[in-house]
């Protein structure tokens, strides 16, 4: 119930919420790190990622070495027979920088599809623990990963709802 609902909610309002996180590519406001900590505690409180594990049902984590090593011991494998079994290097990027490493496949193959609980939890990716990546970067620097979020992130799609929502009472752009 709640990703058909957030699909529907993403969908109709895609082109706002694209349009305004594009004004942070020109426009300051001097409280938005204030506005986003509190969009994100009252994001938070809405939204129970148990209720979704939309994330590892249709994004992928990147792999850093790091964790391959610990993820790989965890399971009393090798770093070898680790990537083999589970992971993929992604095309490289037009400079020829090498792809990421992600996941084989969809969904995750870490995820509990029944209670929507990861099996690795306590070492899983750093990408997967820092998800969604709000306190990455400020506010403003991530407009291409709330779009890619918003799609998939029904408490990504609610803390950018809240911002945009403050930002637009107290601002006229």
């Amino acid at each position: 119930m709640l990703i058909q609902k957030h699909k529907k909610n993403f969908k109709k309002n895609k082109k706002s919420f694209k349009k305004f996180l594009k004004k942070f590519d020109d426009k300051y406001v001097p409280e938005i790190a204030e506005f986003a900590a509190v969009a994100e505690k009252k994001a938070w409180k809405k939204i129970d990622c148990l209720d979704c594990g939309n994330c590892c049902r249709k994004m992928t984590p990147t792999f850093q070495a790091a964790d391959i090593t610990r993820i790989a011991k965890h399971l009393g494998m090798t770093e070898a027979a680790f990537k083999k079994k589970w992971i993929k290097r992604e095309e490289p990027e037009e400079d020829g920088t090498p792809g990421d490493l992600v996941n084989i496949s969809q969904p995750c193959q870490f995820l509990n599809l029944e209670d929507n609980k990861c099996s690795i939890y306590e070492v899983r990716p750093a990408d997967c623990a820092e998800f969604p990546h709000f306190a990455k970067k400020d506010f403003e620097d991530q407009n291409e990963t709330y779009m890619q979020n918003l799609k998939f992130c029904p408490v990504t799609y609610e803390f950018v709802k809240k911002v945009k929502q403050q930002v637009e009472d107290e601002y006229e752009w």
